[in-house]
């Protein structure tokens, strides 16, 4: 699309929306051209992301939405649906041409029902404001996102994100009772919320990790949870991250949720809890809450699980200290100015595979070249297994050379997981970066099953293109 193409594209939607509702200033066009992606992060501070959208649109409602994807897909114009941008996978880097719709005005509590336990949202609404909105009534999602301040309930929605305490209260596919979504030529469908139903598949989840390929979710309603009457926290020390999952495990298996079980390997506990770590110590984070009678009993069934595994108690301090600190995480940017690589990999795994995963995923990375650190916490578990978020940091000796060492060291982590058992992402998403082992996740024959249902709601292909899905080759 040239520039007299992108005219008419600003222009209707100028007619449509309003003038007001319609940007491409640059600063506009700048903010909405990527998400917190390394890569795109590493391009736009060496001047190389020069892609931008033709225009933003805010809307203010579903309606609104559903004009605009009606306009769009009658013009055949890409859509790339924007939440708060804080997608750290490629999910947003909208080309030319390019319409973006920004849904932050979208950012109401419309309903807190508390005889049924459910609040309805708008999809722009950013977490945390919902969060506090909650809390003033004496309620809670019970979900705590690390970008809880920066994201979207939609995109929670979008990317089947999972939130710190999710070990009690569920991930966004737990929590989610109904939505609203536009569909890509503009008509709107409806989830009703109940709490459980034997109607046919689940649309829910034809939308749960959908990433902004099958439409735009423009409403939510989550269940929601009294705020807990009384919250208990332990930390223990653990000679070796082995013994540490085991005692999870031990935990998880005997029936217990504690919403908080973070175990941090050796590297990470000198990096996080240093001031209260001895030699290589691995500290597990446990957090109880609920019931005054249930967190005691809880708290004590996991002490003895811990001590069981050779555990030692460290105290409360390490708890306090991660949860006045969780969220505050520094910018790409600054370790880029350092000639720094990095970034963060969740995956996950039964939990008889989960310990041959950590070490292998481990050992893989460090075979890349100027590779410094590779480290790894696991913070969402599972009767059936758990997570592990790796770290790795790599300074290359030639700056020219960051980003295939930065991609060598998903590859390694990707093939080791897959070796192992494991899967490709637990709650980050796909976006551009791991598209393309869909195929090793799914087998080609559920990748088949997927792009059916983007060919039959998006036959169009102006969905987000090339996020979640690579192209079938020819």
């Amino acid at each position: 699309m040239g520039e007299g193409g992108n005219r008419r594209v600003r222009d209707d939607l100028c007619r449509l929306l309003g003038r007001e509702r319609v940007s491409w200033t640059e600063e506009a066009l700048a903010t909405h051209a990527r998400d917190t992606w390394f890569l795109s992060v590493l391009r736009a501070e060496r001047g190389i992301l020069v892609d931008r959208p033709t225009c933003v649109v805010t809307p203010e409602d579903t309606a609104e939405v559903a004009a605009v994807l009606a306009y769009a897909s009658r013009e055949r114009v890409p859509v790339v649906p924007f939440g708060g941008g804080s997608g750290v996978c490629g999910g947003v880097l909208p080309g030319p041409g390019t319409l973006v719709i920004d849904l932050r005005r979208m950012d109401r509590l419309l309903e807190l029902n508390e005889t049924a336990l459910r609040a309805r949202a708008q999809a722009g609404m950013i977490g945390s404001v919902l969060e506090e909105g909650l809390n003033a009534r004496g309620y809670s999602m019970g979900n705590f996102p690390q970008s809880i301040e920066l994201s979207t309930v939609g995109g929670w929605v979008a990317t089947r994100a999972a939130g710190q305490f999710s070990t009690r209260y569920g991930s966004t596919e737990d929590i989610l009772l109904g939505l609203e979504v536009v569909l890509p030529d503009g008509r709107i469908a409806r989830v009703k919320a109940t709490p459980r139903r034997s109607a046919g598949p689940d649309l829910r989840h034809l939308f749960l990790g959908s990433e902004g390929t099958l439409g735009v979710v423009t409403e939510v309603t989550f269940r929601v949870f009294p705020l807990p009457e009384s919250r208990k926290m332990l930390c223990y020390a653990f000679a070796d991250f082995d013994s540490g999952l085991e005692a999870i495990r031990t935990v998880l298996r005997a029936g217990w949720k504690p919403p908080v079980l973070r175990l941090y390997d050796g590297a990470e506990t000198a990096r996080h809890f240093g001031q209260w770590a001895n030699d290589d110590a691995c500290f597990l984070l446990v957090l109880s809450e609920g019931p005054v009678a249930l967190t005691a009993v809880e708290a004590e069934a996991c002490h003895g699980a811990c001590t069981a595994m050779g555990g030692t108690a460290v105290g409360e301090q390490p708890v306090q200290h991660w949860l006045a600190e969780r969220n505050h995480v520094p910018s790409f940017e600054s370790f880029i100015n350092k000639g720094l690589v990095l970034d963060t990999i969740e995956v996950a795994a039964g939990w008889d595979h989960i310990h041959d995963l950590y070490r292998e995923v481990v050992a893989a990375v460090r075979t890349v070249a100027d590779v410094l650190v590779v480290s790894g916490h696991s913070s969402h578990s599972y009767p059936q297994g758990t997570n592990i978020y790796f770290t790795f940091v790599a300074r290359p000796q030639d700056a020219a050379n960051a980003e295939a060492t930065y991609l060598a060291c998903w590859e390694q982590t990707m093939q080791a997981t897959l070796r192992c058992g494991g899967s490709i992402a637990h709650h980050h998403g796909i976006g551009r970066v791991r598209s393309r082992w869909m195929a090793a996740e799914h087998g080609e024959e559920g990748l088949s099953v997927l792009r059916a249902i983007k060919g039959a709601l998006d036959p169009h292909g102006i969905m987000n293109p090339g996020v979640l899905l690579d192209e079938p080759k020819d």
